[in-house]
């Protein structure tokens, strides 16, 4: 295995198998596991030495802990005809239009979709994420604008362990399945990223811009510890 590839099998978890990705690490001390609740499964990650064995004997000694943590994930929402996928918090139905063409847009409160049934879950992801895009690239220019600091560029990519990020080039990234969150949240994401590009801490001049930049720290706080489960699950 290849330093950070990933590989995937189905491993028994107390009688249920469950999806275990191993990925090797060239800066891991240690094994260490967790839970993926965008896959609904578990993460090992191995150090340069470490065996496939190892990690499983891990993943048996945690064995109870980690079939606790996946059955209390939230339950899957894969784009499916009829299925109410939230956008910027409100729920929109996805409405195929196979003699259709455009691909994928939001009209009204649903996200109609051209094509056949094979290209529908694609379609709904690229539309989602162009939207992302868009709203997050004009939050974050905004937000730029009032602490008077430029990023490099803005991101929108597909992780499962942050909703935002701030590289020290100045390039901000965020979680795509941000915009199926209420604005409130996308506001205090971005506003905690851009505040990252002046104070690369946490200390409290950060967080003195960041409340400058976002009235809604705890409230999003809040939301994002209750419901960021389900938005992994979402797609």
């Amino acid at each position: 295995m290849k330093a950070n590839e990933l590989t995937t099998e189905m491993v028994p978890v107390r009688g249920a198998l469950a999806p275990v990705a191993f990925r090797r690490s060239p800066r891991a001390a240690q094994i260490s596991l967790r839970i993926d609740p965008a896959q609904g499964g578990v993460v090992i990650t191995l150090p340069p030495r470490a065996s496939r064995r190892a990690g499983l004997t891990l993943l048996q000694t945690h064995e109870a802990w980690v079939a606790e943590k996946l059955a209390a994930l939230p339950r899957a929402l894969p784009f499916l005809p009829g299925a109410t996928v939230p956008v910027n918090g409100i729920g929109h139905v996805i409405r195929p239009m196979p003699a259709g063409r455009g691909g994928a847009w939001i009209e009204g409160s649903e996200i109609l979709v051209t094509g056949g049934p094979e290209f529908l879950s694609r379609r709904v992801s690229d539309c989602l994420r162009r939207l992302a895009r868009q709203r997050l690239t004009a939050l974050a220019a905004e937000k730029a604008k009032l602490a008077a600091v430029t990023p490099r560029c803005v991101r929108v990519k597909d992780t499962r362990t942050r909703w935002g990020s701030c590289a020290p080039d100045g390039t901000l990234s965020f979680c795509w399945r941000l915009v199926c969150a209420p604005e409130f949240v996308q506001d205090y994401v971005v506003g905690h990223e851009v505040a990252h590009l002046r104070h690369m801490n946490h200390g409290r001049q950060f967080w003195t811009l960041t409340e400058q930049l976002t009235a809604h720290r705890i409230a999003a706080s809040a939301w994002l510890g209750t419901h960021g489960p389900a938005l992994l699950r979402i797609g």
